[in-house]
C-alpha cells in the first residue's frame, strides 16, 4: 500500500539526520516536507497542514518543545514525533506535557522510526 496520501513535515537543524529520516520516509511513499529551525517548521505546518510532525527538541531559535506547545495552544490535533538525543525521563516527560504523542531518542533504529510514523 502507497503512502503518498500521507504528508509528513519534518523539523530538524541538523541537515544530515533531516536529509537521512526525509530519504527514509520518501523510500517508504511519504510526502516529506522539511524545516530547519522552529520557525520555519511553524510556517510549513500553516503553509501545508501535514498529517504528521516529526519535531527534534534542540534546535536555535524556537526548540522542539516550544513549537509543540505553541502547535498545541493552536488545538492542533496532528500527531507529534518528537526524535532527540534528550533522552532523560525528564525530558521525555517535559516533550510528551508538550504535547508529543511520542518520544523517539537519537540514536534510533529505522525500523522503530517507521513503525511509529505508522501507528
Amino acid at each position: 500500500m502507497s503512502n503518498n496520501k500521507y504528508k509528513i513535515l519534518v523539523i530538524e537543524d541538523e541537515s544530515n539526520i533531516r536529509s537521512f529520516v526525509q530519504t527514509i520516509l520518501e523510500s517508504n511513499g511519504y510526502q516529506v516536507l522539511t524545516a530547519s529551525n522552529g520557525r520555519s517548521g511553524q510556517l510549513q505546518f500553516a503553509s501545508h497542514r501535514p498529517d504528521l510532525v516529526i519535531l527534534d527538541v534542540m534546535m536555535p531559535g524556537l526548540d522542539g518543545f516550544q513549537v509543540a506547545k505553541a502547535l498545541r495552544a493552536e488545538r492542533c490535533a496532528t500527531p507529534i514525533l518528537m526524535l532527540t538525543a534528550r533522552g532523560g525521563i525528564d525530558d521525555r516527560i517535559q516533550g510528551l506535557n508538550a504535547g508529543a504523542d511520542y518520544y523517539l531518542t537519537k540514536p534510533f533504529d529505522t525500523r522503530e522510526l517507521l513503525a511509529c510514523v505508522g501507528a
